[in-house]
């Protein structure tokens, strides 16, 4: 903690000696030595600030990622959304059909889109549990892109795990076209919104399934739905919406 400590005082003082800060006038020798062991001793006496500023930082960072890859992330494939098409807040959910804590957030989704009637949500597939993940996955973008996406996806859920059966079944209920079904799982399209899933999710270091980006905030697991409904406030507030 010294060593950090030092580190972070001799940081400060040397940008207040260089003029980093254009403002601040040079400053000689003994003045700098006085400004670092002011900063040291702060930080000896409140080392709480150094987990608060690597979390400030650590957030600030994810932020421009979620930047850089905001269109990948809120623009959805075909009809891979539900809610308010012209939302002022979009909740995207990375989710994997086999993972069991995306099938214990469904309730808080389908909660946020009955009670928030200004909210959009993007539904991106990350199969990554199994190989039925992936199968399910890509029949499920199928769906969506006749335009059936939500009532496959609540028909496979309904099915239990997304195995062959489940998901034959949960095609037939929905009425898809078998033969557009075959066709589509192979194509350029379906395996280019994958493999940008997955791009996003190492990129934003998600631990798994499911993933929530809202804003410039990445959440992890089945938080529910206090700290979802929290989180797209801030958004909103954040945007001056």
């Amino acid at each position: 903690m010294i060593a950090v400590a030092a580190f972070l005082a001799g940081a400060a003082g040397t940008a207040l000696a260089t003029g980093a800060l254009t403002s601040t006038p040079q400053v000689s020798d003994a003045e700098r030595a006085k400004i670092e062991a002011v900063v040291r001793d702060y930080i000896l006496t409140h080392p709480e600030i150094i987990p608060q500023a690597i979390e400030k930082l650590q957030n600030r960072e994810v932020a421009k990622s979620i930047d850089t890859h905001r269109k990948a992330i809120e623009t959805p494939f075909a009809s891979a959304w539900a809610g308010n098409p012209n939302g002022n807040a979009t909740l995207a959910v990375f989710f994997d059909y086999a993972c069991g804590f995306c099938r214990k957030s469904l309730p808080d989704i389908e909660r946020l889109l009955k009670e928030d009637k200004n909210l959009k949500i993007v539904f991106r597939e990350l199969p990554i549990l199994s190989e039925d993940s992936e199968k399910a996955a890509r029949v499920s973008l199928a769906a969506a892109e006749q335009g059936k996406f939500k009532h496959f996806h609540d028909a496979l859920y309904a099915s239990g795990r997304p195995s062959a059966a489940a998901v034959e079944k949960a095609s037939r209920d929905v009425g898809l076209d078998a033969r557009t079904v075959e066709t589509a799982i192979g194509s350029e399209a379906v395996q280019n919104e994958i493999d940008s899933n997955v791009a996003v999710a190492r990129s934003l270091g998600f631990s798994g399934t499911p993933s929530w980006v809202v804003g410039d905030q990445v959440l992890n697991g089945a938080v529910g739905y206090e700290a979802l409904k929290e989180a797209i406030a801030e958004a909103r507030k954040s945007s001056g919406d």
